[in-house]
């Protein structure tokens, strides 16, 4: 049985508005680093790494990032003349971009943990006796099974050899260790209201 291409189309949609996709100057950087491109270019190379997920990206973000960085001196712009049509401005990589780029591969940092945050929360609520912690573990486990669902669902729909289909894996493996995360918690916070 073939999958129909409209709910395809619609699980993609529905991943794709779970995630809050910001675009760090530097993946701009990165993707410029093997040769100029308009910002077209860009936000095409962006969308095919990020399939499904690109949806949460805001393609104007892409240009104002891109202008920041000429500001910057990272990038420079420079015009492509076309006489059959409109002119193209092209930016290129400069020295100290290439360097940032650089740095920013090294960099082993990792975002925040999700869970830290949301400790916090459960521990502040508990504390303060205005929630029940148990209580805030099943509206986040409902939340993130909803995403689950839909990742799982987007990764089913990308073709195999995907690059964004590697990129969803991460996703739905980081989405069960946080719901294996939460089973602990709400175990955890079940035999504390029993002392």
């Amino acid at each position: 049985m073939r999958p129909n291409p409209a709910s395809a189309t619609e699980a993609r949609a529905a991943s794709s508005a779970s995630y809050q996709l910001n675009v760090v100057q530097e993946v701009l950087l990165a993707l410029l680093a093997s040769e100029p491109a308009h910002g077209y270019q860009v936000q095409a190379r962006l969308q095919l790494a990020l399939g499904p997920l690109a949806g949460a990206l805001n393609g104007g973000h892409v240009y104002v990032t891109l202008s920041r960085l000429e500001k910057a001196g990272l990038v420079v712009a420079g015009q492509i003349h076309r006489s059959d049509r409109p002119n193209r401005k092209v930016y290129e990589l400069t020295a100290a971009g290439r360097e940032r780029v650089l740095a920013w591969l090294e960099d082993v940092s990792w975002p925040k943990p999700a869970p830290a945050e949301f400790h916090l929360k459960m521990v502040a609520a508990a504390a303060a006796g205005l929630a029940d912690p148990v209580r805030l573990v099943d509206l986040q486990r409902h939340e993130l099974l909803s995403g689950l669902r839909e990742a799982q669902r987007a990764v089913l729909a990308e073709p195999e050899g995907s690059v964004a289909g590697l990129l969803l894996e991460g996703v739905v493996l980081r989405l069960q260790a946080d719901l294996r995360w939460l089973e602990q918690c709400a175990r955890f916070w079940d035999a504390r209201k029993g002392r």
